[in-house]
Formats: C-alpha cells, sequence, structure tokens
C-alpha cells in the first residue's frame, strides 16, 4: 500500500491510500477518487508535507467536522430531492399506498409515536431518521 497526498480542483487536499501508483492513476481515469470533503473528482497528486500535529491545534478535528456536515448536507440534499414531504400525514400516506389505495412512492413527514407503533403492526417498514437543518451553518 501507498499513501498519497492528494488535492481537489476546489484546493481541498486530503490523503489516499492505493495499492500503488498505477492502481491510483486507474483509479483517476475511472473517476473513482472523490474528495472527501466537496465530492470534486478533478484530483491531483500533491507534494508530502510533514508536519506534527498538536492536541491543541485541532486541525484534524475541524477537517474531520467538516467532512461530516459535508456528508449531511449531501444526504439532506438528496432526501429532499427525491422524496415527496407529506408533513404530519405520512401514517396516512403510508397506509394508502400499503393498502394499495394510492400510487407507492418515497414520502418523507413526520408521525407520531402511536402512529409509528399502528405502522409497525399493520407491517409497514419505516426509518426515522432526524433531519438536522444546516440554514445557520451555510455561507
Amino acid at each position: 500500500m501507498i499513501s498519497f497526498d492528494l488535492r481537489c480542483a476546489n484546493g481541498h487536499t486530503f490523503e489516499g491510500w492505493f495499492k500503488d501508483g498505477a492502481s491510483f492513476e486507474e483509479q483517476k481515469k475511472r473517476n473513482l477518487i472523490a474528495c472527501p470533503i466537496c465530492n470534486n473528482k478533478d484530483i491531483e497528486k500533491v507534494p508530502t508535507t510533514f508536519g506534527i500535529l498538536s492536541k491543541s491545534s485541532g486541525s484534524r478535528e475541524e477537517w474531520a467536522t467538516e467532512v461530516q456536515a459535508n456528508f449531511f448536507r449531501q444526504f439532506v440534499a438528496f432526501v429532499e430531492k427525491n422524496f415527496e414531504d407529506v408533513g404530519p400525514r405520512f401514517a396516512s400516506e403510508a397506509l394508502k399506498m400499503h393498502y394499495g389505495v394510492t400510487e407507492k412512492r418515497n414520502i418523507r413527514g413526520s408521525s407520531t409515536e402511536e402512529e409509528e407503533k399502528m405502522l409497525k403492526k399493520e407491517g409497514i417498514k419505516f426509518y426515522k431518521i432526524p433531519i438536522p437543518r444546516f440554514d445557520s451553518c451555510d455561507s
């Protein structure tokens, strides 16, 4: 295994591990390498720098926080784009789809604890996913 320092076209630097240099080139050619911060696939190798990270610098934690926030932003955007928001009618819409009253589709919304118990009893599978709001984080 070999480690390369990589940089995307947006200037984010990150590390990638590959079997060898040819493996990096082959994966880059197939657009399989993406920046973990912005998902940009225009990637280049950059000279490796050596440094010592002190506990007080926090740069690794800041980087990890940025990567996590980016992941959740992408996740939220996917859900908002691909799932119809039915608001508090989630349980009733799920029941309608389950019994063939309406066409099946991706939905999102809210439900009470009692509604969730009823949906489970009816054999309807659903996932509770808290969706964070990033309004205050966006620039």
